[in-house]
């Protein structure tokens, strides 16, 4: 379950968020919101990136945040971005993150032989890769399916919830905002 109480944020003089309290069972949950409400800033906040100017967050174990931004490394290919975060022991594992992703024909691909949607695939299999390495007890996700078609995004949305772990996804999708347990708006 994921607890803020009384979060307050702000950035010089604009408040983004303003004594947000909320309570997330486990599932899959979407934030919702216009460009600039807030969406990352709480990830972030989540994610013990930005310190809120009060409040309290409490969440089932460490968390992992996946990135609005891809942040491929360029010499790696789809298998190296994903083994990268992986321990040496658990780096066959590899495989099993990209399959998860639909990615496990393009492994060998360099990040400029990636259309936006695959780059955005690569970096979410990379996320959860490092996620089960460091156990991690939610998944942070900033629009993992930006670029991704409707389809494949939901089934991967499925699998991601297999893992068992508590996830809080950001979407501009309705359709995809649909297929989650629960829809929060900002």
């Amino acid at each position: 379950m994921i607890q803020v109480r009384g979060l307050t944020v702000r950035y010089g003089e604009r408040t983004v968020l303003d004594g947000l309290d909320m309570i997330l069972p486990d599932g899959v949950s979407c934030l919702t919101a216009p460009s600039g409400a807030g969406k990352t800033t709480l990830l972030r906040v989540l994610a013990g990136l930005l310190k809120p100017l009060q409040g309290s967050v409490e969440l089932p174990g460490r968390p992992i945040l996946l990135f609005q931004e891809d942040r491929l490394f360029p010499g790696l290919s789809a298998w190296g971005q994903v083994e990268w975060v992986l321990p040496k022991p658990r780096r066959d594992e590899a495989g099993y993150f990209l399959e998860l992703v639909e990615l496990g024909g393009d492994r060998d691909k360099h990040p400029e032989e990636l259309s936006g949607g695959m780059a955005r695939r690569v970096s979410l299999a990379r996320c959860l890769a490092a996620g089960a390495a460091l156990n991690a007890g939610v998944y942070l996700l900033d629009e993992p399916f930006a670029g991704v078609d409707p389809e494949r995004a939901a089934r991967i949305l499925e699998r991601l919830r297999g893992l068992g772990k508590p996830i809080l996804l950001t979407a501009h999708s309705p359709d995809l905002a649909a297929r989650c347990d629960r829809i929060v708006e900002l």
